[in-house]
């Protein structure tokens, strides 16, 4: 009897809500940490980040259409998958670090903690962040957040699984679409994570994940005129430098970490707030009375 041979697993790229291979047809072998072979990823190429942005536009529009309560539910759902694949994503992690089954488990756990809490802000955001002004003029006067757009973002290459949902969750909950990019040895537990959220009712196009060279597609998207922000959390402080000038020809926002990333450390606001715009609406309220007083 033949001896079976052993299906390749070919990790793909998440672009649009769609699994696809690179259009350079590129790919890159990927091994475990000890050096044995797991599968083969697509390795990103800069036509591929153009393609997600595109994507991410068209989703954002949907996205930011919806109710933050609804947008919440998604998010929620989203960690609802998660914990169901808890096993795949212990054992992919396992896989490639040499994580321990405690160690390994604690960062599912963690990723699952980040979407539930900032599932828990998205219907929050108008009344903490959002203000009514007082204005000496016969005007109402409030300001509310709004998403910025499209965000890329790095995702921290030390923690494969808590670093994505670190860097989509605080983008997503505030409206906004985002164009991930993680390193291709990492790309067996980004795969799972597509698939969680290609069944997580999430409109298509709102998370996309490109698995490559930070450095090679990076700074392209950093100079995309349809891109609106740009979180470094993930990305190394010689390429901060390079990507912050390039952002700065088409006045993105950047957002900079202040101190290395900690995977302990509470989700917090910082990385919500920093792309959410501010919008603020003036009204009228009356015109003063001949006695002097104010119709209101």
């Amino acid at each position: 009897m033949a001896q079976r041979v052993t299906v390749t697993k070919t990790c793909k790229l998440y672009i649009g809500g769609a699994l696809a291979r690179s259009e350079s047809g590129r790919t890159v072998r990927v091994t475990d940490h000890q050096g044995e072979f797991m599968a083969n990823a697509a390795l990103a190429s800069r036509k591929d980040g153009r393609d997600a942005v595109v994507a991410a536009r068209k989703g954002q529009v949907a996205w930011a259409s919806a109710t933050p309560y609804n947008r919440g539910q998604v998010m929620y759902r989203m960690a609802e998958m998660m914990e169901g694949r808890r096993a795949e994503l212990v054992q992919a992690l396992r896989d490639l670090s040499g994580l321990s089954v405690a160690r390994a488990s604690r960062e599912v756990d963690l990723a699952v903690d980040s979407l539930v809490h900032h599932a828990g802000w998205t219907d929050k955001l108008a009344t903490v962040m959002g203000s009514v002004n007082a204005v000496s003029s016969p005007f109402f006067s409030y300001s509310a957040p709004e998403p910025t757009g499209v965000v890329v973002a790095a995702a921290p290459a030390e923690h494969a699984l808590l670093g994505l949902v670190s860097a989509l969750a605080p983008v997503v909950a505030g409206g906004n679409a985002v164009v991930l990019v993680t390193r291709a040895e990492a790309a067996c537990v980004a795969a799972v994570l597509a698939e969680i959220l290609a069944t997580s009712d999430l409109p298509a196009g709102v998370v996309n994940l490109l698995t490559g060279h930070a450095a090679e597609v990076l700074p392209h998207l950093a100079a995309h005129g349809d891109v609106n922000g740009l979180d470094l959390t993930g990305v190394d402080a010689g390429l901060r430098a390079e990507l912050g000038r390039v952002a700065a020809g088409t006045v993105k926002r950047v957002h900079v970490p202040r101190r290395p990333f900690d995977p302990e450390a509470a989700p917090g606001t910082t990385r919500l707030r920093a792309f959410l715009e501010t919008k603020t609406v003036w009204h009228p309220t009356g015109a003063p009375s001949l006695a002097g007083g104010s119709s209101y």
